[in-house]
């Protein structure tokens, strides 16, 4: 072990984060809803509060006063997993139970999960975020845009990368509506077709579904070949995913 020099000291740690906590009482509430076992609950004379779900902890004190949940910047915690879809499932369904709905926007909230995605978060009341990643996510994933593309591929790289490790579905709109701008009348149909299906995605995760409506309409009257079109249609699946996640 670099650096180690002690033999008692062994590599079989456990950390623990510590996140701040606004409000108590809102983050127990959040918390249980998800399914979280509460393992520790005090408020007075100072707030420490410590939850367990499967394997991990996490636990929180009191927030220092210029914390903003609505920033979204008061704290965060990696949760590296195996497989990341069955997590988001079993939140998603217990958003369902106690809500009657999954928390898709505001705070607190879980991000949307695309098939093959390697990530997702919850943010929690006090705008901490919690990211679970697969463990054998790529050590090689572009997360500043591929060089290697240009044109509409690289608008579709970089929209893939403001949607799911940015979380910023409007930057992604703009990267592939100016894409679409620039390069739309040069550029082979299926690169057309999946841009449109992108934004139709995006549409719908921004609550406008007369725009995803125009988008598909529009995707709809590009000429494709059979393997491309089967290429379009599964990202088409994914607009017919995310309205079912956000309405059942």
């Amino acid at each position: 072990m670099a650096g180690v020099t002690d033999p008692e000291v062994r590599p079989n740690e456990t950390t623990v984060p510590l996140l701040p906590c606004v409000s108590p009482d809102e983050t127990l509430a959040f918390y249980q809803a998800l399914g979280f076992r509460v393992t520790y609950r005090q408020t007075r004379p100072y707030v420490y509060l410590a939850f367990a779900w499967s394997g991990f902890e996490l636990h929180f004190g009191s927030a220092p006063p210029h914390v903003d949940p609505s920033q979204e910047n008061a704290g965060g915690c990696l949760v590296m997993v195996d497989a990341v879809a069955p997590y988001h499932a079993a939140f998603s369904a217990a958003m369902r139970g106690a809500y009657g709905k999954v928390l898709a926007r505001g705070v607190p909230r879980i991000t949307r999960y695309r098939p093959g995605a390697s990530r997702f978060t919850l943010v929690d009341p006090s705008g901490n975020s919690i990211i679970f990643i697969q463990r054998d996510e790529e050590e090689t994933l572009e997360y500043g845009g591929s060089k290697q593309l240009q044109g509409i591929p690289r608008a579709l790289d970089n929209a893939r990368i403001f949607r799911e490790f940015k979380n910023d579905d409007r930057a992604a709109v703009r990267t592939l509506t100016s894409a679409l701008r620039r390069h739309g009348d040069t550029a082979p149909p299926v690169e057309r077709a999946l841009a449109l299906a992108a934004l139709a995605e995006l549409a719908v995760a921004l609550e406008e579904p007369d725009q995803a409506d125009k988008w598909i309409a529009q995707l709809r009257t590009v000429e494709l070949t059979d393997a491309d079109r089967q290429r379009v249609e599964n990202e088409v699946a994914n607009v017919a995913r995310l309205r079912e996640w956000l309405t059942t």
